[in-house]
């Protein structure tokens, strides 16, 4: 029984980990998506300040979006395997 707790915290750790490296990675590509829209095609007349007015309202979208609720996932999936299959070697 020590043992399966045990590996329950070690992954927890190592999904732990996984989770916060996936959402700096999303966050950064959706950051660098926005920045890219913006000096694509920048509004007349506005600078920097308004480009960092975009930039914060499309990432406060996005943290709100299903993109990250998805990211959850990466927790879910891998302990409902540990789960099943420690239930069904028992």
């Amino acid at each position: 029984m020590i043992a399966i707790l045990r590996l329950f915290v070690v992954a927890l750790v190592v999904l732990t980990l996984v989770y916060f490296v996936t959402a700096a990675y999303l966050r950064s590509t959706h950051r660098e998506k926005l920045e890219k829209q913006w000096d694509a095609d920048p509004p007349e007349g506005q600078g920097e300040t308004e480009r960092r007015v975009f930039i914060d309202a499309g990432m406060k979208s996005y943290e709100r979006g299903l993109g990250m609720k998805l990211l959850w996932l990466v927790y879910i999936l891998p302990l409902i395997a540990f789960g099943l299959i420690i239930y069904y070697i028992n």
